[in-house]
C-alpha cells in the first residue's frame, strides 16, 4: 500500500496540504485537536474540489442537451430496428459518432473526483497506520488521531477491531454507529439524486439504452456504496456524504432552472414562466430569455409543453421573438378584439317549430298552459261547438308543443248529456 501511495504521492501531497490549511484556520476557532476543525476541514476539501468542477459539470449539461436533440432519431431507430437490438445499438453508437455526442459524459464528474477520493482514502489511512504522509507530520498526525465525529475517530472503520478502535480512544459501538448511520445517509441521498434525475428531468417519450443505464445505476450505485462504505474511514464517509449533498442541491438548482426538454420539470418550469411573462410582459432573466430562445428556434419541432407555453402567450396578447425577449403583439390583440366582435354578430340559433308555435300562441295572448287544456271533456260544461272546437285546437298545439304527434288533428265530437 505504501508503494502504492508514493506512486500517485502528486496527488496525496496536495490533497494534504488543503486539509493542513484548513485546519489551521478551523483549528484556531474550534481547538485544533478537535472533530469540527478536522471534519470541517474535509467538507471545505470537498467544497473546493467541486467549485473546480463547475466546468466540467456544464460540459456536463451541455453533453445532456445534445442528447436531447438526438431524441427523435434515436426514435426513429428504435421503431426501424425494434425486433434487433444488436442492430439498434450499432445504429445508436454510429449516430453518437457522427454526432460528436457521448453518452458517458454524465459520468465526468465521479471520474474527475477519482484521484481526490483516492488521495483522501490514503491520507486517512495514514493516520489510522500512524504514518505521516505528504505535509502531514508528527505533531499534525497526533492531532487528527484524537479528532472524534460524534465520538468516532476519523480514521475509524466499521471492520476495525476493537483493540485497534481503543487505540484510537473510542469504543466499537461508537464507530459502527456512526458508520451505519453515514452509510445509509450516503445511499439514501445517492439513489435520491439519481432518481430525482430520472423521474424529473428525462423525457420518457423515448426509451433509450442510454436511459435504460441510467435507471440501472440508480439500483446499482446505492449499493456499490453500501458495500464498500463499511471499508472506508469515517472521514472518508464525511467526504463522500458531503459531495452528495452538493451533487443533489446542484441537481435541484439545474432541474429547477434549467429542465431537459420534454420532461415534467419543463411543464412546470414553463408554467412558472409563462405566470411572470404574462405578469410583467417581458423574460426577467438572461436563462428566462435562453429558454425562450431555444423554444422559438425549434419551430415546428416544439413538444406539447412548449407549444403549450406559446400559445398561452399568444392568448395573452403577447409574442416570442427570436432573441428570447417578448414583446407585445399588435395583431394578436387585433385577432382577440375581432373574435370578441364576431361573438356579439352571431345570429341566434334557429329555433324548431314547436318553439315558433309557442312564440306565435304567446303573441296571440293564446293560453299555453297546459292545464284546462288537458281536463277530460266529460268534465266541462256542454257549450257551442266552436267554443268545443277552440279548446280541441288548443290542446292539439299544447299535445304538439309536449312531443306528440303534429299537425291537424280530428276534433273530438261534443259530449252528450
Amino acid at each position: 500500500m505504501d508503494t502504492i501511495a508514493s506512486l500517485f504521492s502528486f496527488i496525496t501531497t496536495p490533497v494534504s496540504w488543503v486539509i493542513v490549511q484548513f485546519h489551521s484556520v478551523y483549528g484556531a476557532i474550534f481547538g485544533p485537536d478537535t472533530g469540527w476543525a478536522w471534519g470541517l476541514s474535509i467538507v471545505s476539501l470537498v467544497i473546493l474540489i467541486r467549485i473546480c468542477l463547475i466546468p466540467l459539470f456544464v460540459k456536463q449539461i451541455k453533453a445532456t442537451r445534445a442528447m436531447q436533440t438526438l431524441q427523435p432519431e434515436m426514435k426513429k431507430i428504435q421503431e426501424r430496428y425494434k425486433n434487433d437490438r444488436q442492430r439498434q445499438s450499432e445504429e445508436m453508437m454510429k449516430l453518437y459518432k457522427e454526432t460528436g455526442t457521448n453518452p458517458l459524459s454524465s459520468c465526468l464528474p465521479i471520474l474527475a473526483q477519482s484521484p481526490f477520493f483516492f488521495a483522501l482514502y490514503h491520507v486517512l489511512n495514514s493516520i489510522a497506520s500512524n504514518d505521516t504522509i505528504g505535509v502531514i507530520n508528527e505533531r499534525l498526525l497526533e492531532s487528527a488521531q484524537k479528532a472524534h465525529i460524534f465520538g468516532a475517530p476519523l480514521a475509524a472503520k466499521f471492520t476495525d477491531s476493537a483493540d485497534k478502535v481503543e487505540a484510537l480512544n473510542s469504543s466499537l459501538t461508537d464507530v459502527r454507529v456512526v458508520t451505519a448511520i453515514m452509510i445509509v445517509l450516503m445511499s439514501l441521498s445517492q439513489f435520491y439524486t439519481q432518481r430525482q434525475l430520472m423521474t424529473k428531468n428525462v423525457d420518457t417519450t423515448v426509451k433509450t439504452p442510454f436511459m435504460q443505464q441510467q435507471k440501472m445505476l440508480m439500483y446499482v450505485f446505492p449499493i456499490i456504496f453500501a458495500v464498500f462504505g463499511i471499508n472506508f474511514p469515517v472521514g472518508v464517509l464525511v467526504y463522500w456524504l458531503t459531495t452528495n449533498v452538493w451533487t443533489m442541491g446542484q441537481q435541484m438548482y439545474v432541474i429547477h432552472n434549467n429542465p431537459t426538454p420534454g420532461s415534467k420539470a419543463q411543464a412546470a418550469y414553463l408554467e412558472r414562466l409563462s405566470k411572470s411573462v404574462s405578469k410583467h410582459g417581458r423574460t426577467r432573466s438572461r436563462g428566462e430569455r435562453a429558454i425562450v430562445k431555444a423554444i422559438v428556434a425549434k419551430g415546428r419541432d416544439r413538444n406539447e409543453y412548449e407549444r403549450k407555453f406559446i400559445n398561452g402567450l399568444n392568448k395573452e396578447g403577447l409574442a416570442a421573438q427570436a432573441d428570447g425577449t417578448v414583446i407585445k403583439s399588435e395583431s394578436t390583440a387585433v385577432a382577440q378584439a375581432e373574435e370578441a366582435a364576431a361573438v356579439k354578430r352571431q345570429q341566434p340559433k334557429r329555433q324548431t317549430k314547436s318553439q315558433r308555435q309557442s312564440g306565435t300562441a304567446k303573441a296571440a295572448g293564446e293560453p299555453t298552459s297546459l292545464t284546462k287544456s288537458d281536463e277530460p271533456e266529460d268534465a266541462k260544461p256542454a257549450g257551442p261547438a266552436k267554443k268545443d272546437n277552440a279548446k280541441s285546437a288548443g290542446s292539439t298545439r299544447s299535445r304538439a308543443q309536449s312531443g306528440q304527434r303534429k299537425g291537424p288533428q280530428r276534433p273530438k265530437s261534443p259530449s252528450k248529456k
